[in-house]
């Protein structure tokens, strides 16, 4: 891209548009840019050996110089997860309320790194200058504390950028949205609002917290055994509600797996949790009979490390569960997890344990704005823009037109790498950058279209071939071809060595006696050979080795 105008106001998703998760966001004015998040998301099948991914940088780490600050709207990981591995390349001022703060400070001591990130803690609705940004925060609601809007007055004018959010009557933990700072910015005049899209598919309002306690109490009635509620570790809120499914029973509450833990300290620091008992350490839970006991849970997304698949797998050291008990997962189905989650509750329900779920009883809300909100918020806020941001593209699409049905006259669907310019003139598209995803090996960031990692989608899916060959000067054999195959039926290992070794044979007999001399020339005849053996009895192309000694 050429280099930016001074007279053009810029927005630039590298991650979080067109997909759910991994956000970054930047915003362009007068040479300066501005970064609002900073996430990540979790390794799949896709991604065999990697359980943590980033999205590139390396448009903004090019400008750094240029790069004012980093704005945290709160403290889920696909909004804060990437600073630590990331702010070496960027070096800029962080920004964040109090309890984010203490989250990205706990998560930056595991990099030695704490010392060196200089962050900002800025109150709730508090009002600041970065650059030729003149930044506002605005108090939301979502499924953890502190959520912000950021408010972005620039010469060029105010944008609103929404982070994630929902509008909650009762949200239990934190304040209540600011319905009045988003009146009197719609009275003062925004010009586009970028706005989070993840249940823009899904009618009605997304349900309040309160509520869902009382379900939850109602629904913990009469159970004898140990109630288990599985949920994100950020919903602070839903802590609490354990805490008061708990003493509403008279049982004792707990807390399984770290980041639940890491979080409740990081509430509790900030001043929430107030009037909630201390929970049950971990190490006392096995001397709490099963009709005394409720614990909250991680791993209701089916994360192979988490406390509830250690527990499901019978080998967590505090906790384990019997018939009897019950699991309610407090949850969503993140898409993507569904063959993970199922497979968690397959493994509860084998060892009799009852599970419950959305599908059954009320025992989920959503953190994000159904159709409803996103109306009321386009009713106080009254951009003149929309762009649609945090969802899969139906999301985007489906947001764009709720947002024209809202009277929003101009809409801008984007995804990742594309240049919006939001002024002077109609808001468009005008430029398409390279974007990626960064994968976490150690301390080290491996492109996922690397060859590394495509050689690893290739083994798994493929299998691997190798062979010893020994040569004479003239490149005969000198003895047979050494072979291995992995990944095939192992009834299959000693025919397939056979056949590969054999193939082999036929190949470097056919060679011409010049192309004999030449070890690359001999290895390559031996790699398709080994190859083809596969190909022909397995339709596969494993990823194949051959190493050449000439004596």
């Amino acid at each position: 891209m050429s280099e930016m105008a001074q007279d053009e106001l810029l927005f630039l998703p590298l991650g979080g548009a067109g997909e759910i998760g991994i956000n970054l966001n930047l915003y362009g004015c007068r040479d300066q840019w501005l970064m609002i998040d900073l996430g990540v998301m979790f390794g799949d099948d896709a991604t065999p050996g990697i359980e943590v991914i980033v999205p590139d940088p390396g448009f903004i780490v090019e400008r750094r110089d240029q790069l004012v600050g980093l704005v945290l709207t709160h403290a889920h990981e696909d909004h804060l997860g990437a600073v630590p591995h990331l702010w070496p390349q960027l070096r800029c001022p962080v920004y964040a309320t109090p309890f984010t703060a203490w989250v990205l400070r706990r998560k930056l001591e595991e990099f030695d790194l704490v010392d060196d990130v200089p962050i900002t803690e800025v109150p709730l609705g508090g009002r600041f200058a970065v650059g030729p940004f003149d930044l506002e925060l605005v108090t939301l609601t979502h499924s953890i504390p502190e959520p912000n809007a950021v408010v972005i007055r620039t010469p060029l004018g105010t944008v609103m950028h929404t982070g994630d959010w929902k509008l909650d009557p009762d949200p239990l933990v934190g304040e209540t949205v600011d319905e009045a700072a988003l009146r009197a910015l719609g009275a003062e005049g925004v010009l586009a609002m970028v706005c989070d899209s993840t249940n823009a598919l899904t009618e009605g309002a997304s349900g309040s917290e309160a509520d869902l306690r009382e379900s939850l109490i109602e629904l913990a009635q009469g159970w004898e055994g140990r109630i288990a509620i599985a949920s994100f570790a950020s919903n602070v809120a839903r802590l609490e509600t354990v805490a008061a499914v708990a003493e509403a029973h008279g049982r004792y509450a707990s807390l399984v797996g770290r980041s639940l833990w890491r979080m409740h300290d990081a509430a509790r620091a900030s001043g929430y949790l107030k009037g909630v008992r201390p929970f049950l350490p971990e190490e006392e839970i096995r001397s709490v009979p099963p009709d005394k006991l409720v614990v909250a849970c991680t791993g209701s997304q089916g994360e192979p490390r988490a406390a509830l698949t250690r527990i499901a797998e019978n080998s967590h050291a505090s906790l384990s569960l019997d018939p009897g008990d019950v699991v309610i997962f407090s949850s969503r189905i993140i898409p993507g997890n569904e063959k993970a989650i199922f497979r968690l509750q397959n493994d509860l329900v084998r060892q009799g344990v009852e599970v419950i779920t959305e599908r059954d009883h009320f025992v989920h809300v959503s953190g994000h704005p159904a159709r409803d909100e996103l109306t009321r918020m386009y009713q106080w806020v009254r951009p003149q823009i929309a762009v649609p941001v945090h969802g899969e593209l139906r999301h985007l699409h489906a947001h764009e037109q709720l947002a024209r049905a809202c009277q929003v006259g101009e809409t801008v669907v984007v995804e990742n790498g594309g240049l919006v310019r939001l002024a002077p003139g109609p808001a468009k598209v005008v430029d398409h950058l390279p974007t990626g995803r960064l994968g976490v090996e150690g301390d080290l960031l491996l492109s996922l279209d690397s060859e590394a990692v495509r050689v690893r989608r290739r083994i798994m899916y493929n299998g691997t071939a190798s062979a010893s060959l020994v040569v004479d000067g003239a490149g005969a054999l000198v003895t047979a071809p050494s072979v291995a195959y992995r990944g095939f039926p192992e009834e299959e290992t000693e025919a397939l060595q056979q056949a590969g070794a054999a193939a082999i044979e036929v190949a470097v007999a056919e060679l011409r006696p010049a192309a004999r001399r030449e070890d690359e020339d001999i290895r390559e005849a031996a790699r398709l050979a080994l190859r083809r053996v596969i190909n022909v009895r397995f339709a596969k192309r494993p990823v194949t080795d051959v190493h050449v000694t000439r004596l």
